[in-house]
């Protein structure tokens, strides 16, 4: 069965993105690495506060299009029922590269 993911991203400075994906993991990843659209790298959205799976594409992208309707604050709801501080839920899936090392 095919799995597609309806997620918000935030930035630190609280920007939101919603977007759609077939594959949460390498999605969240190219934003993480600034490979999403010129919106993400520009406002530097990396970190994943929100997201729900959908089996069926069509429904997906309803929801997608329901959420980038809705003002800030209904969203912003929708994201603190599941997640109220604002956590990124990416934390962990990825090795995290040592900035503190140099090379």
């Amino acid at each position: 069965m095919k799995e597609y993911y309806v997620y918000i991203m935030a930035s630190k400075s609280g920007v939101l993105y919603t977007g759609i994906t077939n594959n949460l993991y390498r999605r969240v990843y190219e934003h993480k690495m600034g490979l999403g659209s010129s919106f993400t790298r520009k406002y530097k959205i990396t970190k994943l506060v929100w997201f729900q799976e959908f089996s069926d594409i069509n429904e997906a992208i309803r929801m997608e299009k329901r959420i980038k309707g809705w003002v800030r604050q209904k969203k912003e709801e929708l994201i603190k029922n599941i997640n109220p501080k604002w956590k990124d839920l990416s934390e962990g899936w990825y090795r995290e590269k040592d900035s503190s090392s140099s090379a």
